[in-house]
């Protein structure tokens, strides 16, 4: 079984110095701490955790890249077994944005689009956003996102799935998403776009398990039992932080799987067979 981190960064010096990340720390009960991890310190905490891949996003924003793909590409480049990456780009220029994220998902390392709309403080539905997806369909890789309240001091309606991300997949029926983040308080939400949507995932990055809210513990019995992938938020939490409480799910050998790997190697087409 390989298992499969769908949501980790190595954070840059820029992105650390975010005023939000300070708040997003504060959250999270590690105030003060640094968070600008080297490649030894991911792969450790991978390997302590038993994480066999992990998904390196890259970060745009209004403010310029915060880790640019050039920095992702880097970390491909010095560990091929064990990262691939999630491309972004800088939406205020869509043109330059969409020639971007081509040219990078021309890498088969690079498996899908991270795009985080609270740092953009739009919904998924801003205009500018919709030339990225049209990319992503082209390409046969999921769009990764953000759903769900907002760590950092800043609005979480953003993170709305009705009607926001629902509209978004109205209008790009094709479209493979994969939301991030548990998507807590709206779990309810969750529940109706996994009914309405076959081609929607959500991943359970920036959660401890035995820490998951109950009622997305139902759907991942239910609905989301195919649906759901692992993931951290690594460097904000490490793989063993999250994997704490996995056995107290109560998941069968199969599920279990899925859930940690089988899931993310389909979507991601880890294997290397694009949609």
């Amino acid at each position: 079984m390989t298992v499969v981190d769908v949501w980790a960064q190595i954070t840059t010096p820029r992105m650390a110095e975010q005023p939000w990340m300070a708040t997003l720390l504060r959250w999270i009960g590690r105030a003060g701490d640094a968070v600008v991890p080297t490649d030894r310190d991911t792969l450790a905490a991978m390997d302590d955790a038993g994480v066999d891949l992990a998904l390196l996003s890259a970060w745009y924003g209004p403010t310029g890249a915060l880790v640019s793909n050039d920095e992702v590409q880097r970390h491909l480049d010095a560990h091929p077994d064990r990262f691939r990456g999630l491309a972004s780009a800088d939406v205020r220029f869509p043109a330059d944005a969409v020639r971007e994220v081509r040219d990078r998902l021309a890498d088969d390392r690079f498996v899908g689009v991270r795009i985080v709309p609270w740092l953009w403080e739009v919904p998924p539905t801003d205009r500018r956003f919709y030339p990225l997806y049209v990319a992503c369909i082209e390409a046969g890789v999921p769009l990764c996102t953000q759903i769900g309240h907002t760590g950092p001091l800043r609005p979480s309606e953003t993170g709305r799935l009705i009607p926001y991300l629902e509209q978004v997949m109205l209008d790009f029926p094709e479209l493979v998403v994969v939301g991030g983040h548990v998507g807590y308080p709206w779990i309810d939400e969750v529940r109706s776009m996994t009914a309405k949507f076959e081609n929607f995932y959500v991943d359970t990055s920036a959660y401890a398990l035995h820490r998951l809210p109950p009622g997305f513990v139902e759907y991942l019995h239910g609905l989301g039992a195919r649906r759901t992938m692992f993931g951290t938020n690594w460097p904000m939490l490490s793989p063993t932080r999250c994997l704490q409480g996995l056995e107290s799910l109560g998941l069968d050998d199969d599920h279990r799987d899925a859930f940690l790997g089988g899931t993310a190697e389909r979507v991601f087409a880890l294997g290397g067979a694009r949609s």
